[in-house]
């Protein structure tokens, strides 16, 4: 009997996934909720689309094609626009939400996903004409006003959690009732059932009645309403199928309207799993939230849905414990298998240092947005102009109006390329940086070749090797020899042919951050930071643009920058000389006392005085031109100056460019050099 009614259950899921309108959309599919959905519907179609902010595929998840899974930053609205525009979502299942959890506490956080990230996805959704829009709302929505609630009662809130649900269901309102979009609030009770996390109350009860005993508990006399998973699931479907037409706007109890306390909870399970033991009530403290009569009403739902909690709570306990047995892996939080770490959604960050460059910037742009799109990876191209005579902000800043993974870092003046780096990768935010010129002598179609080889997770740097230039025959030699002899003076092993190009992981990209040096040669520092580094040979090819902003001066520059960063040789070549040119007067002294004596009439020759007062003279002023470069770096250090300052970021077609906008384009979690104040109000300067 019971087979007959799990199989009509399933018949009726069936046929509603297959009524829904595609492609579906089901936001926090990294959820517990969200994943059930994502599992019922994929079981019966494949247009589904699990959305999720993680940039790794969730444990949750880790059964699923890669090809079902999107990720997407609700908070930004052109990140949504830009995912519906390529996915053409027409059933839309929110159920992205923050704050319901005691470990979730971040206020400003609670607001922006509950509400920001909702009115973002509802006003895209309503853009693009998506047919059904179903929104998990919360039983928290009616506060201290708990006990047998329905939807006309007054909602109290008692906590920030509950004010932004309250929020959210006037925004649906709203949407519903004033503008006619198809959407629903659906409040939800207190869900339990499959991938719910280890440290909720029903996991935490099944796991230890398991092994006989009970975990710590709070007072006996608090109460749910609990509802199975599989149950939201149906009554998420039928709204989405039929009540986003005839009930736009409205908000709907999804509850048995059984009050359940702990201790009858607790009865439950000690039957089920013929405990001797008794639980210890109050061995857990209360949560402010925590209140003696919470249920709902479900009339609404059985009159407007026709749906009604069929599962009753043995048979959830159950099915849930079931599962937790035939799925021990996945019933761990954070248990990621080999399996998920191999359909990693990583994402890299482009960084091209930008002078005299804008026109190659279309086509740079134009090839890695074809090269990432081909590879299947999430990415953002930060373009970084050291401020270009040329009308590089123009150029960049229409792309980024069009595309909002394309950022715009505009320089108060030229840095250099280093910095130009260095100031990309500050803001960059991927698991990876590629670090490239402007003018497309480094191929974008080489990136490929680099994540594969980073792929395999025994490399943390993939930088390319010019195993040849399209350039004169005296500057390939020219530029060969300079690597051959800087490897064999710096103190640290240089890879041979080695330019910027390279594509870097976050850890060594954050260390790189934090040195303080402020003249850098980033292809040595790279080297320096250590990891594991391997290269990839390609041919460099000429600039496809104008022509190169290099020349014998600079290049020479360069040559000494790197030596003199990386090596001491210089100097103890002059010490050795030195002694060399000590003990070779000293010999002349002798050979000159010597001659005299036994040859007093010997002309003294002009020409030998002459020859040595030019060759000391000579070796002076070298042995003080490289100490004058050694003494001269370490004055630029000991000065301090921000390594470049930042006139204004273009994320987009967000524009930032006052000091506090600035400072909120960082990404704070990576801990990038501090942002200081110059005397420039719309400038932020990089500190060592």
């Amino acid at each position: 009997m019971e087979q007959d009614s799990i199989n009509h259950d399933m018949r009726a899921i069936r046929e509603l996934v297959l009524e829904l309108e595609g492609p579906i959309a089901v936001f926090g599919a990294a959820g517990f909720i969200g994943a059930n959905l994502l599992y019922s519907i994929l079981g019966v179609r494949s247009d589904v689309y699990g959305i999720t902010t993680q940039s790794t595929l969730p444990h949750r998840l880790s059964s699923i094609d890669i090809a079902n899974i999107r990720k997407c930053n609700i908070l930004n609205a052109d990140e949504v626009r830009t995912l519906f525009e390529e996915q053409k979502f027409k059933t839309v299942l929110f159920f992205a939400a923050y704050g319901a959890y005691a470990k979730q506490a971040t206020t400003e956080l609670i607001y922006q996903t509950n509400v920001v990230g909702l009115s973002n996805v509802l006003s895209v959704s309503e853009e693009n004409g998506v047919k059904s829009f179903i929104h998990a709302g919360s039983q928290s929505e009616y506060g201290l006003n708990c006990t047998g609630s329905r939807e006309d009662w007054e909602l109290e809130p008692n906590s920030h959690y509950s004010v932004s649900k309250i929020a959210a269901a006037y925004m649906i309102r709203y949407f519903g009732k004033q503008k006619g979009f198809p959407v629903v609030n659906l409040r939800l009770y207190s869900v339990y059932g499959p991938y719910e996390d280890d440290d909720r109350l029903v996991p935490k009860l099944i796991d230890h009645g398991m092994e006989g005993e009970f975990p710590p508990l709070v007072s006996p006399d608090i109460s749910r309403d609990f509802v199975y998973v599989d149950d939201v699931v149906h009554a998420v479907l039928l709204a989405s199928v039929s009540g986003c037409k005839v009930l736009p706007g409205e908000s709907i109890n999804i509850c048995t309207g059984v009050k359940c306390t702990i201790r009858e909870l607790a009865s439950e399970v000690k039957d089920i799993f013929q405990m001797s033991v008794d639980p210890l009530w109050g061995s857990m403290e209360n949560r402010a939230w925590d209140l003696s009569n919470w249920y709902g009403d479900p009339s609404k739902a059985r009159e407007l849905l026709g749906w009604r909690a069929t599962t009753t709570l043995r048979e959830g306990l159950m099915k849930t414990c079931n599962w937790r047995r035939s799925n021990p892996r996945q019933a761990t939080i954070g248990l990621v298998s080999p399996t998920v770490r191999s359909q990693t959604i990583d994402k890299i960050s482009a960084v091209i240092a930008c002078y005299k460059d804008a026109q190659a910037i279309p086509h740079m742009y134009k090839r890695l947005s074809d090269v990432f799109a081909a590879m299947g990876v999430d990415y953002e191209i930060v373009f970084v102009n050291d401020c270009s005579p040329d009308d590089t902000n123009r150029v960049v800043g229409e792309i980024a109006d069009k595309d909002f993974r394309v950022i715009l870092i505009e320089h108060s003046r030229n840095f250099g390329s280093q910095s130009a780096f260095l100031s990309g990768m500050a803001i960059s935010t991927g698991d990876a940086v590629v670090l490239m010129d402007g003018d497309l002598q480094d191929p974008p179609e080489m990136i490929p070749a680099f994540y594969e080889r980073w792929k395999c997770g025994d490399v943390e740097v993939v930088y390319g090797r010019r195993v040849k230039r399209e350039a004169s025959f005296f500057m390939q030699m020219a530029y060969k020899s300079f690597y051959r002899l800087f490897k064999r003076l710096a103190s640290i092993d240089i890879p041979l042919d080695a330019g910027d190009f390279s594509l870097i992981d976050r850890r060594v990209v954050h260390q790189l951050l934090k040195l303080p040096e402020t003249d850098q040669f980033l292809r040595g520092l790279r080297a320096w930071v250590g990891f594991r580094q391997v290269g990839i040979d390609y041919v460099r090819p000429e600039r496809m643009f104008g022509v190169t902003t290099n020349n014998f001066v600079k290049n020479m520059r360069w040559a000494r920058k790197g030596i003199f960063s990386f090596s001491n040789i210089p100097l103890e070549v002059l010490f050795f000389s030195g002694l060399f040119l000590v003990g070779f007067a000293g010999v002349a002294l002798v050979f000159t006392l010597f001659t005299s004596f036994y040859d007093p009439s010997m002309p003294r020759g002009i020409a030998t005085i002459v020859c040595l007062i030019l060759a000391f003279g000579g070796a002076q002023i070298l042995a003080t031109a490289i100490v004058g470069e050694y003494v001269g770096k370490i004055l630029e250090e000991t000065k301090a100056r921000p390594k470049y300052i930042v006139k204004r970021i273009q994320k987009g077609s967000t524009r930032y460019t006052t000091e506090s906008e600035l400072k909120a384009a960082y990404p704070t979690s990576l801990d990038p050099a501090p942002l200081v104040r110059r005397d420039d109000k719309d400038t932020l300067a990089h500190h060592p």
